[in-house]
């Protein structure tokens, strides 16, 4: 237990795909499933107790993982300022909770969920494997962006619209060019847009940059179409019963 919080960690690295990792994935999946099991099983004041204490987790979690880079001596405004999307996304998930924010949703769902499960696939935690603080609050940060907006879709009923992923692109967009001009200014990698993670990720399959930043673009937006393709579906399928009806 005394290795729990130290900066030099001297137990087992991080290995993708360990027992370890493997045993996170099976129980973010199994939340997940229960989530969706009992989506019509909440009154409203169990889902507004749901939301305020994922919210309050998201938040926690973040402030604890400054004080660990605090006592690390490892906080730098190149690394930890909160430009990084999944960083953003654990503020603006827990004001979507808190609020139930719409505008926020559409982020969350379209770009949230798809961010997340590659930061917990190939997470950048280097050494820090099971039982670090940083393994733990990495699933629990990441595990839970996810969790918040398929909670929102599920039990709260918002879903996202055509609309939704023009605004996601533009709006997407003009945030990373604004994270280029903060990594040229003060020497950082947010959006890992500068250079690829220094840790094994999806991006080491792609061309080197700048033109892996092309390829992010294209990607995001092939995503983004496959997380709209359920709603797709069933909005065709409701129009054409309609249709039906009619004739």
């Amino acid at each position: 237990m005394n290795q729990f919080f130290v900066k030099d960690f001297t137990g087992q690295p991080f290995v993708i795909f360990s027992p370890s990792h493997l045993t996170v994935l099976g129980i973010l999946l199994v939340i997940i499933l229960l989530i969706y099991i009992f989506r019509n099983h909440f009154t409203e004041k169990g889902k507004k107790t749901l939301r305020y204490s994922l919210a309050i987790l998201l938040i926690v979690q973040e402030l604890t993982n400054h004080i660990w880079f605090i006592s690390a001596g490892q906080w730098t405004i190149q690394y930890m300022l909160p430009f990084h999307l999944c960083a953003v996304l654990v503020w603006a998930s827990a004001y979507m909770l808190i609020f139930k924010s719409y505008r926020v949703y559409e982020f969350a769902y379209v770009i949230g969920i798809v961010g997340a499960l590659q930061a917990i696939l190939t997470p950048d935690i280097g050494m820090y494997g099971f039982p670090h603080f940083r393994f733990f609050q990495t699933y629990l940060s990441h595990g839970s962006i996810v969790i918040a907006a398929l909670y929102m879709t599920w039990m709260e009923g918002f879903r996202p619209t055509p609309k939704s992923l023009l605004r996601v692109l533009i709006y997407g967009n003009l945030y990373m060019g604004l994270v280029g001009i903060i990594n040229w200014l003060i020497g950082s990698n947010y959006l890992f847009i500068a250079n690829k993670p220094p840790t094994a990720s999806l991006l080491d399959a792609l061309p080197a940059w700048p033109i892996y930043i092309l390829y992010i673009e294209g990607l995001a937006i092939v995503l983004g179409l496959l997380m709209y393709l359920p709603f797709a579906i069933k909005d065709a399928r409701a129009k054409k019963s309609l249709l039906v009806q009619q004739t």
